[in-house]
């Protein structure tokens, strides 16, 4: 199990009235929600809504236009933060030349992790994605499956109390994406504060609350349960429709 601590120690994200420019093109326009301690929170929306561009606001590797990022009581960006969170992004961020063990190595010694620990770490997280027997195997030879994996098993290696991840069970087999989730709420149970983003319905509905995000706005926040209730829908397809104003 990952993290450490009940879900009152768990540390919230609050995203208040941000926009997000790139020239005169509105990417993000007054997004405002919240992520409680030591919940899973999903944004759902197609490719091009905007979840890639507000996640890396939350990263704290980029900064809005206007409004404010506020993660585990800090304004983000702040450099003293990178430590503390988990980031999955969407392309894989590996050093193809390398092994994956000697990637999770140069990873884990930035996120300073030492000796006998950061061994039983490492066996841990590789473990968990199911890649211990090509721990050894350059990265460079990695299907983009196997690339997303290691990603995966990257962001969680130093018990983040934050965990960001964009898409990450696009291209792992159907078994596996069972094997990560319960390992998330097991995480989430232990305190850890976790944002996923996806456009799969049956990940939505894995999450305590979504936040549904269609062209640069939210457009519903809720529990799988209110959002389909709300919409007087049965299923978080049709709810997404309805909130568009797209009826079927």
């Amino acid at each position: 199990m990952f993290g450490k601590g009940s879900r009152e120690e768990g540390w919230g994200i609050q995203v208040s009235h941000v926009d997000r420019k790139f020239g005169k093109r509105l990417v993000l326009q007054d997004i405002d929600f919240e992520v409680k301690p030591a919940e899973i929170f999903g944004l759902l929306g197609p490719s091009g809504s905007g979840k890639t561009t507000l996640v890396k606001l939350m990263a704290g590797i980029d900064r809005p236009t206007s409004g404010t990022v506020v993660v585990g009581g800090v304004q983000m960006p702040r450099l003293d933060m990178l430590g503390k969170i988990g980031y999955m992004a969407q392309s894989d961020a590996l050093y193809a030349e390398l092994t994956a063990k000697e990637n999770l190595d140069f990873f884990a010694s930035l996120f300073g992790l030492r000796g006998r620990g950061r061994r039983r770490r490492i066996e841990e997280v590789m473990e968990l994605v199911h890649l211990t027997d090509s721990m050894k195997k350059r990265v460079s030879t990695y299907s983009g499956g196997m690339k997303r994996r290691l990603s995966l098993a990257i962001a969680m290696l130093h018990r983040p109390r934050i965990l960001i991840l964009d898409e990450p069970t696009v291209g792992i087999d159907p078994a596996l994406r069972v094997s990560i989730w319960n390992e998330l709420r097991d995480m989430s149970q232990s305190g850890t504060t976790i944002l996923v983003t996806t456009h799969v319905m049956d990940e939505a509905e894995k999450c305590h609350r979504l936040g549904m995000l269609r062209d640069g706005r939210l457009i519903a926040v809720g529990t799988p349960g209110e959002l389909k209730a709300s919409a007087n829908v049965t299923t978080i397809e049709e709810a997404f429709l309805a909130f568009g104003g797209v009826r079927g």
